[in-house]
């Protein structure tokens, strides 16, 4: 029977994993609410974000050119942003952005549109005017916890094919797209996506299970 080779050098090549790539907790779906602190309306509505440039368009869409301020702050990833919209430097923005902190969220845009009521707050009732709005509409939004995913190429020579193909089908791998192969017929290529959290273990399953014959390359 013909031996399996493969290209050990290659098969050791790679992306190392993240090891920040842990789940989170965002935002189900998008929320609103209203409340009223002395005659003044702040109205709350909060997104689950993916990007920066998301949550400036759902912003920038959203905010009512009546009202007397549009205050807003996002959070996703290391990016985060938020603005006071004319009220005093740090009353608004900043708590918007402490209340989505606070309630340990990832990936959220939240816009606070206030409607003056005649009566002036102050600082202090302005911080907790807005971050008590935003921290209204994010505990009554439904959560949901995001587990973050890679794309893995994996190369491996066809002798391999069945035993990775059924550990893949075991760990609840996704394959994506058809697999594809070399010129002349000795090796696969196949793009699988899997939790981030398991990409350790993954690889290290596919280097038992092929004696280290499958290069894995993080997308």
């Amino acid at each position: 029977m013909e031996a399996c080779i493969f290209d050990q050098a290659q098969a050791t090549t790679g992306s190392s994993p993240q090891d920040d790539d842990t789940s989170y907790q965002t935002l189900a779906e998008r929320y609103s609410v209203t409340v009223e602190v002395k005659r003044s309306k702040f109205v709350t509505t909060a997104w689950p974000i993916d990007s920066a440039d998301q949550a400036l368009q759902l912003i920038q869409s959203s905010a009512d050119p009546t009202a007397s301020h549009n205050c807003w702050a996002f959070k996703v990833g290391d990016q985060y942003r938020s603005s006071d919209d004319g009220e005093p430097g740090g009353t608004a923005g900043a708590p918007i952005l402490g209340a989505i902190t606070g309630e340990a969220l990832d990936g959220v845009a939240v816009l606070v549109t206030r409607h003056f009521g005649g009566t002036k707050l102050g600082a202090g009732g302005l911080i907790r005017a807005y971050g008590g709005a935003a921290r209204e509409a994010l505990r009554g939004a439904p959560h949901v916890e995001v587990s973050p995913q890679h794309e893995l190429l994996l190369e491996f020579p066809m002798c391999d094919i069945g035993g990775v193909y059924g550990m893949l089908d075991k760990e609840g791998a996704q394959r994506v797209g058809e697999e594809s192969y070399s010129n002349d017929g000795q090796s696969v290529q196949l793009t699988v996506r899997i939790p981030a959290a398991q990409t350790t273990a993954l690889r290290q399953t596919l280097a038992d299970v092929s004696s280290g014959r499958v290069a894995v390359t993080k997308q």
